[in-house]
């Protein structure tokens, strides 16, 4: 049978890369059972996935997205993850690499050197803002609307705009078999976040960026953008950003108020690399104001909003083993870069905690 491939990839465009993507029709036989293909799986819905490594490499015009020159403008994409397209019948979504024309990895290709080891888990906390005509969804069309308050986990047409499109999106998310664990409205009006979970730095980045896709294809749709600004709205309203909840099996099955402790002194030292890779305007956002840190300060405390890094106090209540929350990521932070830098600092850290077996 033919089905679509959805080839999805990241331009060559700064601070930040903006997400790219062709149909390719590809004869398919879903006959070829895991059985007898070990690693395809099965999608909820029943359907076979094939595998990245079944898919064919395809070139693309990289003097059109910042990633060539025009006298030498192919560029190569190279399928590293495969997922049901729920949105389109017989269409599956394929997320690529980029690679030059002689076969090595673009320089914008910031997956391909991302460590992946299971043990570390990963929460996301993306948010971002609906918008219609340059201002966010249940803005009037002159001012302002009613203060913060009312708005965070809100009901009702004054408190929530966009639910429409926030219900498709999460639906569609679980029909892929992202594994996203929750939706709210957040503290302005027309702001939303969901949640992803995932086991790996590589695989938790690129779900955000496979569920960044689907709720940017939903809103076209709508004629809605999705905006990831860290302060789109001057003044007293609430930014938007990329909270990275992390763990190890160290820190969730050994834990310590010294390791703890050891871990977040440890992302203080490297303070202003992380600063570096975590989203561009972020100085709007981290102002000390609205549940954030200056940024140009590091604190950690237990269940403080305001803090740099958070420590929950489901942690604390658990003996000193569970996770922690870095605060300061903007909502439009690349979150290889993200998820790699936390994994490095980490690690580091971890090292003197950790007993080698001989």
């Amino acid at each position: 049978m033919k089905v679509k491939l959805e080839y999805i990839w990241l331009d060559g465009y700064t601070p930040e890369p903006n997400l790219r993507s062709k149909t390719k029709i590809w004869e398919y036989d879903p006959l070829i059972h895991p059985s007898m293909h070990p690693k395809r799986t099965i999608a909820a819905n029943g359907r076979i996935i094939p595998t990245h490594e079944e898919l064919p490499t395809w070139s693309f015009d990289g003097s059109s997205t910042k990633q060539a020159e025009g006298n030498d403008s192919d560029c190569i994409l190279k399928p590293v993850r495969v997922i049901m397209d729920p949105q389109r019948l017989d269409a599956f979504l394929v997320l690529c690499e980029v690679y030059s024309a002689s076969g090595v990895p673009h320089s914008s290709n910031k997956r391909h050197d991302l460590i992946d080891d299971e043990q570390y888990w990963f929460g996301l906390e993306q948010e971002y803002i609906l918008t219609a005509n340059g201002k966010p969804l249940g803005f009037p069309s002159e001012g302002y609307p009613a203060p913060q308050g009312e708005y965070y986990c809100g009901i009702g047409s004054t408190n929530v705009a966009g639910r429409d499109i926030v219900e498709e999106h999460l639906q569609v998310c679980l029909e892929a078999g992202l594994n996203i664990t929750g939706v709210n409205a957040e503290v302005m009006i027309g702001q939303w976040e969901y949640q992803l979970f995932a086991e790996g730095p590589k695989k938790a980045a690129d779900d955000l960026w496979l569920s960044r896709y689907l709720l940017s294809r939903i809103t076209e749709r709508y004629e809605v953008k999705v905006d990831l600004t860290p302060k789109l709205v001057d003044g007293d309203w609430n930014g938007s950003g990329l909270h990275i909840n992390f763990s190890s099996d160290l820190m969730r099955e050994v834990g310590g108020k010294e390791l703890f402790s050891s871990i977040c002194e440890e992302f203080g030292e490297y303070h202003d690399a992380h600063i570096a890779v975590y989203g561009s305007g972020n100085d709007k956002r981290l102002t000390g104001e609205h549940e954030t840190q200056r940024i140009d300060k590091f604190t950690y405390g237990i269940s403080d909003r305001g803090a740099s890094i958070r420590v929950p106090v489901s942690t604390l209540t658990n003996d000193w083993k569970g996770y922690l929350e870095d605060r300061r990521p903007a909502s439009n932070a690349d979150p290889y870069l993200l998820t790699g830098r936390v994994f490095e600092t980490l690690t580091h850290v971890e090292r003197s905690f950790r007993t080698i077996e001989v």
